[in-house]
């Protein structure tokens, strides 16, 4: 019992030399009514669409919000790249220095994996890489996904509405019963929210477009350097003889099959770690508004770089297999890590 009482006085103690510090206290009282205020303040339910959605109600349909934020981060990589370009000296500074480190750090990311070729493509997969990853952060700036405009329900919806009620009626009283609100809510002049922003690569027509291209460079790359001996990898029915001749064949089929399996990988693996991202902020914002979403912001930073990085290295290993023939497989992969 002496011992549980020993315990709590120096505890207690401890306690009251740290609030004796000013700023600890104040920071603390702080921290603990932010917390408080989490939990009283309402917080606007969160906005979860997967597609990107137009910003004016009427007219211009293909304007949406992924749209306007493309926009904006083509606007800031034209910057950044006009800024450094000012800056380029025999010893450079501040921003100039940063981004020499960035392009040097990504041209031996390049050249380990694509050798000789790393020039060819380097402003290619650097283009992707900054591209991937301004577009990835766009989504952390405060304001987008949570400034926006509110428009009317689209037409015909308390209809279908009224319809699903009277045709579950007769089943379940409690959903007719909560369709019938929803109606109400809907006729009675209910808004839609929809964000201004959406971050580009949160939007999968932005996605599947960057995959598109990615892989008819790989086409492209592929034929530059094989010229018609490239297709021989996707059918090739004239190696080995018998058996082995069709499991040449059915190789190829899939080789085939695998390249249109990439641009499907390419665009749901970053469409859906970042539109994830933008969910799982918007909730953790909406349970606990305060300093809690601040560790999740800091996953977020990690998780748009390691895709960025990923989206061009994946690339590069492409880029580099397209214009190895199957012959030289072996040694000129092997030169490329020279």
């Amino acid at each position: 019992m002496e011992r549980i009482q020993l315990f709590f006085q120096n505890l207690w103690e401890r306690i009251l030399r740290y609030f004796e510090h000013p700023t600890r206290r104040n920071i603390t009282i702080g921290v603990v009514l932010l917390l408080i205020a989490s939990f009283i303040l309402e917080v606007p339910t969160p906005h979860v669409s997967i597609a990107a959605e137009p910003i004016y109600q009427s007219g211009y349909p293909w304007f949406t919000n992924a749209i306007l934020m493309t926009i904006i981060v083509d606007i800031i990589l034209i910057v950044m790249a006009l800024a450094a370009r000012a800056q380029i000296k025999e010893i450079p500074s501040g921003f100039g220095n940063f981004m020499e480190f960035v392009v040097e750090s990504l041209f031996n990311l390049t050249e380990s994996v694509a050798g000789k070729n790393a020039r060819k493509f380097f402003p290619w997969v650097a283009t992707i890489f900054l591209y991937v990853i301004v577009s990835n952060y766009s989504g952390l700036i405060p304001g987008v996904g949570s400034i926006g405009v509110y428009h009317d329900y689209p037409g015909g919806h308390a209809e279908s509405i009224f319809s699903f009620n009277r045709s579950v009626a007769s089943a379940d009283a409690s959903i007719a019963a909560e369709s019938a609100a929803m109606v109400d809510a809907a006729v009675e002049g209910e808004k839609l929210f929809v964000p201004i922003f959406r971050p580009p690569s949160a939007d999968l027509n932005f996605t599947f477009a960057l995959a598109l291209v990615t892989m008819f460079m790989v086409q492209f790359w592929g034929v530059q350097a094989l010229g018609v001996s490239y297709f021989h990898k996707f059918f090739n029915f004239n190696t080995g003889k018998g058996f082995m001749r069709g499991i040449f064949a059915f190789s190829g089929i899939l080789e085939l099959v695998s390249e249109f399996a990439k641009i499907i990988s390419f665009a749901f693996r970053l469409f859906g770690n970042i539109f994830a991202g933008e969910v799982l902020l918007a909730v953790m914002a909406f349970l606990v508004a305060f300093l809690v979403p601040v560790a999740f912001y800091g996953l977020e930073l990690f998780v748009g770089f390691i895709q960025a990085l990923v989206f061009m290295m994946l690339a590069v290993v492409f880029f580099s297999t397209a214009v190895i023939s199957h012959g030289d497989h072996g040694g000129e992969h092997g030169d490329s890590h020279h």
